[in-house]
């Protein structure tokens, strides 16, 4: 999703999300108010769009019955999706950002909180995003 943006910098690096009321269902978040990356606290000033892929992905791709697949495929199932959002930051900068369902271990069932990418605005450019 990168109509009318050009894709700058690929990062997916992890991020901690800050929100100023937690999110009702911490595995369907909203939109964070801000986020820490790189020691930095990025403040967010505009979520741009939001969107969600419930793609099952690596072993959880064919795990499932083809009825429930298909229901799956547009609500999610447990500890497959991802909630991405764009937003602008304090310092103008636009970047994607997303929630990853998915535990990183037994221990640890949270999901995590990425930056996926920096953007900027296409103004017109035949470059792709």
């Amino acid at each position: 999703m990168t109509t009318g943006y050009l894709s700058i910098h690929f990062y997916d690096d992890p991020l901690e999300a800050q929100f100023n009321e937690p999110p009702t269902l911490e595995k369907a978040p909203h939109c964070p108010d801000s986020f820490i990356w790189n020691d930095t606290t990025h403040r967010i000033t505009a979520s741009l769009s939001e969107w969600t892929d419930f793609s099952r992905r690596g072993k959880m791709a064919n795990n499932m019955r083809p009825a429930h697949a298909a229901t799956a495929a547009t609500r999610g199932s447990l500890n497959v999706g991802r909630y991405y959002f764009r937003v602008q930051v304090e310092d103008g900068r636009i970047f994607d950002i997303y929630y990853d369902r998915a535990m990183k271990n037994v221990d640890d069932r949270k999901g995590q909180w990425f930056l996926y990418r920096e953007l900027e605005k296409d103004n017109g450019s035949t470059a792709a995003g």
